[in-house]
C-alpha cells in the first residue's frame, strides 16, 4: 500500500530528461546545460573553516543553527535589505532551501480552512518541492500560469474569492527559476496586501537574489518592513548554493515571525535533518564575506553579455533580469530538446518538465530552460550551437 496523495505525481524532471535523450547518442562533444548547479569557483577558504572546527563532526549539530551561524544571517539580511532581525527568533539554519520549503508547509499549512481544504498556489512554471509540498500536507495545489503576458509572474488577485479564502500559502519564487524576472517593489506590496485580505502566508523563495546585473532585487522582508505589515506573514528562504557556488554544502536559512520560527523549531526538533557543525562555520563564514559574491556576480555578468551577443537578436529572446536561467522560445520544448542532443550534443531542459497543465495549457511547452552554469568558454560555444541548430 503507498499513499495516494502521490499517486499521480509526475516523473521528476532530470529522470525525465534522462529518459528523452539517453537512448540517442549526443550529436557532438557534450556540453551540460540542464541543472542549475553553480560551476564558478566556491572560496577556497572554507575548506580550512572546515578543518578548523572539524571535531564538531563528533558531536550532534545544534538544530536551528548555532548562535555565530543566525547572527551572521541576522546581519547578512540587515545589510542587503536594512531589516533587523532576532537572530535567536526571527530565523532558523536549514540544510538546504528545499528541506526548508517542504517543511515549513508541514509546520504552517493547516489541515482546514473555513472548514474546507486548504489551497496553496505556485507560479507554473515552479520549483518542483512546492507541488509536493502541497500534496504532503493535503493541500489543492493551483498553479497560476507566469507567461509573457503575465510579465513572467502569477497574476494572484486573479483567482476568485472562493479560492482565496481556501488559501493557506502562495508560493514566489523571485529572481524566477526558470524566467529570470524578478518581482518589484509594487509586485510584492499587491502580494502581502492580498495574503493580509484573505488570511495566508507567502512563501519567498529568494535564492537566487544575489544574481543579478546592476541592481539588487528587492526582498520582501524589506517591502513588508515598509508597509508595517505582520511578520508571521512572511516566510523567506536563502541560501548559499547559488552566492557562493556551494550547493553540496546544503545550507541557508530561513526568516520569518517568532511564532512562525517557533513552530518550525518543533517541528524540526522532531524531524529536522541539521547541518553538522564544521558546515555551520562554515556558512557563517560565508554569510559575513562578500568579496567572493562580487566576483561571482562579474562573472556572471560576463555570462548575461554572451548570451545577450549571440541570441539578443531573436524573437522572443528576454536577456534575464537576474539568475542564471535562460528561458527560450521553441515550437515545442521537448523536440527541440531532443533535436538539439541528437544534432549537437548541448544537453537543455525542456520547458513543460517545470510545469503542469493548468486552464488547459502548458506554459512550459514552447520553452527550453537553459543554465549559464559551464566556464563561459564552453557556455559560449552551447549557445552558438544552439542558435545554429533550433534557430538556424
Amino acid at each position: 500500500m503507498f499513499p495516494e496523495r502521490f499517486a499521480n505525481l509526475p516523473a521528476y524532471a532530470f529522470p525525465r530528461l534522462r529518459s528523452l535523450l539517453d537512448a540517442h547518442a549526443p550529436g557532438g562533444e557534450v556540453v551540460h546545460m540542464t541543472i542549475g548547479e553553480p560551476k564558478h569557483a566556491f572560496p577556497r577558504w572554507i575548506v580550512d573553516v572546515i578543518a578548523e572546527n572539524a571535531d564538531g563532526f563528533g558531536s550532534y549539530p545544534i538544530n536551528e543553527g548555532m548562535p555565530a551561524l543566525l547572527q551572521a544571517a541576522s546581519d547578512w539580511v540587515g545589510r542587503r535589505y536594512g531589516v533587523t532581525l532576532d537572530p535567536a527568533r526571527r530565523i532558523m539554519a536549514l540544510n538546504g532551501t528545499r528541506e526548508g520549503l517542504y517543511n515549513a508547509m508541514m509546520a504552517l499549512s493547516p489541515e482546514l480552512k473555513g472548514g474546507k481544504r486548504p489551497v496553496v498556489l505556485a507560479p507554473n512554471p515552479f520549483y518542483q518541492v512546492y507541488m509536493v509540498a502541497a500534496l504532503s500536507v493535503g493541500a489543492e495545489p493551483i498553479f497560476l500560469n507566469a507567461t509573457h503576458e503575465t510579465g513572467h509572474l502569477p497574476d494572484f488577485a486573479a483567482l476568485s474569492e472562493e479560492v482565496l479564502n481556501r488559501v493557506t500559502v502562495a508560493y514566489l519564487c523571485s529572481p524566477a527559476n526558470p524566467q529570470g524576472t524578478v518581482a518589484s517593489r509594487e509586485y510584492w506590496a499587491d502580494l502581502i496586501r492580498l495574503a493580509e485580505r484573505y488570511d495566508f502566508r507567502i512563501f519567498a523563495d529568494e535564492c537566487y537574489a544575489e544574481i543579478y546585473r546592476d541592481t539588487p532585487p528587492v526582498g520582501i522582508l524589506e517591502v513588508a518592513q515598509e508597509m508595517g505589515a505582520d511578520p508571521e506573514r512572511i516566510v523567506a528562504f536563502h541560501s548559499l548554493s547559488k552566492r557562493s557556488n556551494l550547493p553540496g554544502l546544503r545550507s541557508g536559512f530561513v526568516a520569518s515571525g517568532p511564532k512562525n520560527i517557533a513552530q518550525m523549531k518543533q517541528l524540526r526538533n522532531y524531524a529536522g535533518s541539521p547541518l553538522p557543525m564544521p558546515l555551520q562555520h562554515a556558512a557563517a563564514r560565508l554569510w559575513a564575506d562578500e568579496a567572493h559574491v562580487i566576483e561571482n556576480r562579474r562573472l556572471y555578468g560576463e555570462k548575461y553579455a554572451i548570451a545577450d551577443e549571440i541570441l539578443g537578436n531573436l524573437p522572443g529572446y528576454r536577456s534575464p533580469e537576474a539568475g542564471f536561467f535562460l528561458w527560450l522560445p521553441v515550437e515545442d520544448g521537448e523536440a527541440a530538446t531532443l533535436r538539439l542532443w541528437q544534432e549537437t550534443g548541448v544537453r537543455v531542459l525542456p520547458g513543460a518538465y517545470l510545469s503542469q497543465e493548468a486552464g488547459g495549457v502548458n506554459p512550459g511547452q514552447g520553452y527550453i530552460r537553459v543554465a549559464m552554469v559551464a566556464p563561459k568558454d564552453e557556455m559560449a560555444d552551447g549557445l552558438r550551437r544552439l542558435r545554429a541548430c533550433l534557430y538556424g
